[in-house]
């Protein structure tokens, strides 16, 4: 069967996981965001290329980075754009969320952008919607967040350059996390050799090694001469049982110090999705420290949904 994402010319007309996109793919969003990058420092940060085109944002999860980077993002393209409020939404009436779509594509929209709590809501959108609408998953269920995935790997080339040599690792509750597995598909697609998952074991997947990632239970043998370490945050809204004891006992064990982040390379950058719970998952001291690069992460994000949306927009079915 054919990518959903791509076209029958191989071009990306929605953006739904880096699972099974195409590495030219991925190097052209990244080479595209890079081009966007010098938009920020304009006096005028617009570029017209949606001028003219619709973007609704539709977010049925709370987010701030996410949902505020695709704003900016469209708006620098010059798109209009539409900020749906769920919670005063038709949605909130009994609604289904196919006939949410419908009636918003009857207001010529053109790009829904998508968070969801149920995993596969954007691909069930994608089948629905007319040959011209594109739809970006902005983080469904556990399942995907493509464009932090995206904006992670836009991050790591920018200050490592060649994926071919290094090693990284992904530490905290991965079970529960979209960006990781993102991140996973990425990593291996742009040819990331050492792709290591690190956690207690009760919130690392057991299925991973057909990926080909090395999965460690100690932080130490994890992050051990990295590359770069990506820190997540223990989701406690998806957790449906006691799968720690706590989060200051999470931090003992997988909290990421100052004196922990030694075992990894001298040169070694520090990322984080956001939000981050500073003294959980990391300590103040390196979220603000100059091995960070979390701010970073969400300027380069901006650039890279630029490049989505804009190569999308220029694709037909």
């Amino acid at each position: 069967m054919r990518n959903p994402q791509l076209n029958r010319h191989g071009e990306l007309i929605h953006l739904l996981s880096t699972e099974g996109l195409p590495r030219a793919v991925i190097v052209q969003i990244l080479d595209t965001a890079a081009q966007f990058v010098s938009v920020n420092d304009r006096e005028v940060k617009k570029v017209p290329l949606l001028r003219g085109k619709s973007v609704f944002n539709l977010f049925f999860e709370n987010s701030t980075r996410t949902r505020t980077t695709f704003e900016i993002a469209a708006t620098r393209l010059s798109a209009d754009v539409f900020n749906l409020d769920i919670a005063r939404s038709s949605t909130a009436k009994g609604e289904t969320l196919l006939d949410t779509i419908a009636n918003l594509s009857a207001m010529a929209a053109d790009i829904f952008v998508v968070r969801h709590s149920e995993s596969g809501a954007p691909y069930l959108i994608a089948q629905h919607v007319a040959p011209h609408v594109h739809v970006i998953n902005a983080g469904d269920g556990r399942h995907a967040h493509p464009t932090q995935g995206l904006l992670d790997m836009y991050t790591i080339r920018h200050y490592k350059k060649d994926f071919a040599n290094l090693s990284v690792a992904i530490v905290g509750d991965v079970l529960h996390s979209r960006v990781a597995r993102s991140d996973i598909h990425a990593l291996t697609t742009l040819g990331c050799p050492d792709v290591r998952v690190v956690g207690p074991r009760t919130l690392v997947p057991g299925d991973l090694s057909h990926l080909g990632v090395r999965v460690c239970h100690s932080l130490e043998e994890g992050i051990r001469d990295c590359d770069v370490v990506i820190a997540l945050r223990l989701q406690n809204e998806r957790m449906s049982g006691a799968l720690l004891p706590s989060s200051q006992e999470f931090h003992q064990a997988f909290g990421l110090t100052p004196q922990r982040l030694r075992w990894a390379k001298p040169d070694a950058i520090v990322m984080h999705p956001g939000p981050v719970n500073r003294g959980v998952e990391i300590d103040s001291s390196v979220v603000d420290g100059t091995q960070s690069v979390v701010l970073p992460q969400v300027t380069f994000g901006i650039a890279v949904r630029m490049a989505v949306m804009s190569i999308i927009a220029g694709n037909e079915a």
